[in-house]
């Protein structure tokens, strides 16, 4: 059985989407979800949470554009390199990159936004925060935040901009299928010959030159 857009009013009142609503209701899972619901899903940062959020090196960004096509990247740096303004609100660095600014992009269009910070490393825990997206100049973050210690948010990066989220939902992301990392020294990761991760890693733009190559070849020969 296929199912498309859902336009009902299914689970109205809840947190979440119209959409998981409908799906509980068909899978038998409401209770279960119910239960979620009620434990462990607020509309602001526990101070548990923003100990966790000072402690992460990584975030994952989930975004969308008007027309809901999706993009999902990826920010790191040293812990507390994303930081909680208070319990409703945090910010993060947007620091120069291949210029697309596919997440701001998006944000532009649609605000909603969503972070999934895990630890892979010790607590074996997740924590998602959704919220509603602005967009703000290194210089009017300082102003308005005081993020003047550039050097604590990454040592040697200056921030361009920064992305300040309203935190609307926040829940935790269980450990049951975290893996367990190690962190490695990258110097010594190198030191043993492992295959650089450059600008081309997947031989994308290298395929593109040789078609490039063989189209001016063809021409050419005309």
């Amino acid at each position: 059985m296929e199912h498309g857009p859902y336009d009902g009013r299914e689970g109205e009142g809840l947190p979440g989407s119209r959409g998981e609503h409908l799906l509980q209701s068909l899978f038998s899972t409401r209770e279960r979800a119910l239960r979620f619901y009620d434990r462990q899903v607020v509309d602001r940062l526990t101070p548990e949470m923003q100990e966790f959020v000072a402690r992460q090196e990584m975030a994952f960004i989930g975004t969308s554009d008007a027309a809901g096509n999706c993009d999902t990247s990826f920010r790191a740096g040293p812990p507390g390199f994303v930081r909680v303004l208070d319990p409703g609100r945090l910010i993060y660095p947007e620091f120069r990159g291949n210029g697309v600014l596919a997440s701001m992009g998006n944000i532009m269009e649609n605000a909603h936004l969503s972070l999934l910070f895990v630890d892979f490393f010790d607590d074996l825990v997740g924590l998602h925060v959704n919220g509603a997206a602005t967009i703000t100049t290194a210089y009017d973050a300082a102003r308005r935040h005081g993020l003047t210690d550039e050097d604590q948010t990454a040592p040697g990066r200056r921030a361009d901009r920064w992305v300040m989220v309203e935190v609307e939902e926040a829940y935790i992301h269980c450990s049951k299928h975290i893996p367990l990392l190690a962190r490695q020294d990258r110097r010594r990761r190198d030191a043993e010959g492992r295959r650089p991760s450059g600008d081309d890693h997947f031989g994308v733009a290298a395929t593109r030159g040789r078609e490039r190559e063989r189209q001016e070849a063809g021409r050419s020969a005309e």
